[in-house]
């Protein structure tokens, strides 16, 4: 399954980007060497990235369904238990 963006969050990116590459390496990226960066960037690490938020959000649910038990368990036979 491939990483996209919403057109919104690419041209942020894509800004994100630009500002990196001035700031950081002193270069000028234009909206077509920026915009291909990204794509690069999508296509060959945002897997990795999808695939850690993944394996947290498991973590997360994981431990939420372990606490029900606690949490909407009831004692059964309550009078005899003692």
């Amino acid at each position: 399954m491939p990483v996209t963006l919403s057109d919104g969050a690419r041209s942020r990116a894509v800004a994100a980007l630009q500002h990196y590459a001035g700031d950081e390496l002193g270069l000028d990226l234009g909206d077509l060497a920026a915009g291909f960066l990204l794509d690069f960037v999508l296509q060959e690490i945002g897997p990795s990235i999808h695939n850690a938020a993944l394996r947290a959000a498991q973590r997360q649910l994981a431990a939420r369904v372990a606490d029900l038990d606690v949490e909407l368990g009831e004692m059964e036979f309550p009078t005899t238990a003692r």
